[in-house]
């Protein structure tokens, strides 16, 4: 499968699988290197041989040279996530088990809104799951509350509306660190009640176990039939540029959550976006004398007045990050993800991918 030559990456897997299975059916003409300097645009030149390292395997490549055939992945659940609205990304034929239907809400009164129509995708075949979200702490402890009639609707709400769907998943990610256990009843109040649906839940990811985590997974596993690890946003909008999701890190989240939860009710969720850093944002308020200094620091020589309001423009050169997913680190991370035993996946979200990814994915 050609690759777009404007299109440049490198990865790192460490400790993922023997070289042989790694190399030779993952990144085929791929070299080997050392653990590379901090600098993430170098390789280092001595090989694992020469370093002693035989556990390390970091492979890079530039994909500009990349022109042979990815391996195909498969895998025996396969779930996408659609954003209502955007339901052409839904292409025909795409090897889905299931799809994480996105999503309803719930509103500032504890009323769920803004309910997918399942008829709008009525031609897939597969299951279709509906997802919820609560998009503030305040908001979710509000709606947590035991014994609250806010509660109580809100989940009967939830059980109507799934009756049309295959099964739930909760997208709770505000949950407070007290709420720890009126989350845990909440989730086995509506497991009760979905009697026959499929409940799932989506859970940031994790390396090891934490203290007093409300996103416990052994205590949320024995409630759920699946758990979708979010596998994804190591690095964020407010973090310094890095990989949306490197090898090495979704190598330990997958060994924890294999450990912790067990392969048949772990997805783990893959990123199909990627994210651009500036290295100044300059949208912030100032004071007067802050102005000023702008003024002096920047040279600006023009003030206008419009209606009597002093304002200027100058310009300045940023530099920008960006980190990214194609065909390449998603083929990477899926052979990596099989090697570990993983059965199950899923990406967020159908629409941001390059086309051409589907060809190298089936569902055993």
């Amino acid at each position: 499968m050609p690759i777009n030559e404007n299109m440049k990456s490198l990865f790192f897997l460490k400790k993922v699988c023997s070289p042989g299975a790694l190399l030779g059916a993952l990144l085929l003409t791929a070299s080997c290197y050392s653990p590379p300097p901090p600098d993430p645009g170098g390789f280092a030149s001595e090989s694992p041989e020469e370093t002693g390292e035989e556990e390390e395997i970091i492979a890079g490549t530039e994909l500009s040279s990349y022109d042979g055939e990815f391996p195909v992945s498969s895998f025996g659940e396969i779930w996408g996530y659609l954003v209502a609205g955007r339901e052409s990304a839904l292409g025909t034929g795409y090897p889905l088990s299931d799809i994480g239907y996105f999503g309803a809400e719930i509103d500032n009164y504890g009323k769920l809104v803004n309910v997918p129509d399942r008829k709008k995708i009525a031609g897939y075949p597969g299951r279709v799951h509906l997802v919820v979200t609560c998009n503030s702490r305040p908001l979710t402890h509000f709606v947590l509350e035991e014994g609250s009639a806010v509660r109580r609707r809100m989940i009967a709400d939830l059980l109507a509306e799934t009756a049309a769907y295959d099964g739930l998943q909760i997208d709770f990610e505000y949950v407070l660190s007290q709420d720890g256990e009126v989350f845990l009843s909440f989730l086995s109040e509506l497991r009760k009640g979905l009697a026959g649906k499929i409940f799932t839940i989506a859970l940031p990811a994790r390396t090891r176990t934490l203290r007093d985590d409300v996103y416990d997974y052994g205590k949320i596993k024995a409630l759920t039939d699946r758990i979708l690890v979010m596998a994804y946003d190591e690095h964020w909008s407010g973090s310094a540029p890095g990989p949306i999701a490197s090898m090495s890190w979704c190598r330990d989240v997958a060994s924890y959550s294999l450990e912790t939860l067990g392969p048949d009710k772990l997805i783990m969720g893959l990123p199909f976006y990627g994210r651009a850093w500036g290295h100044i944002n300059p949208s912030r308020a100032y004071v007067y004398s802050g102005i000023e200094r702008l003024k002096a620091e920047n040279e600006v020589s023009e003030v206008i007045r419009t209606e009597g309001i002093p304002h200027f423009s100058y310009e300045v050169p940023v530099l920008v990050t960006v980190y990214y997913e194609d065909v390449f680190s998603l083929s990477a991370r899926m052979g990596m993800y099989s090697s570990l035993g993983v059965k199950a996946i899923g990406f967020w979200s159908l629409g941001q991918e390059n086309p051409g990814f589907w060809k190298i994915l089936e569902l055993k």
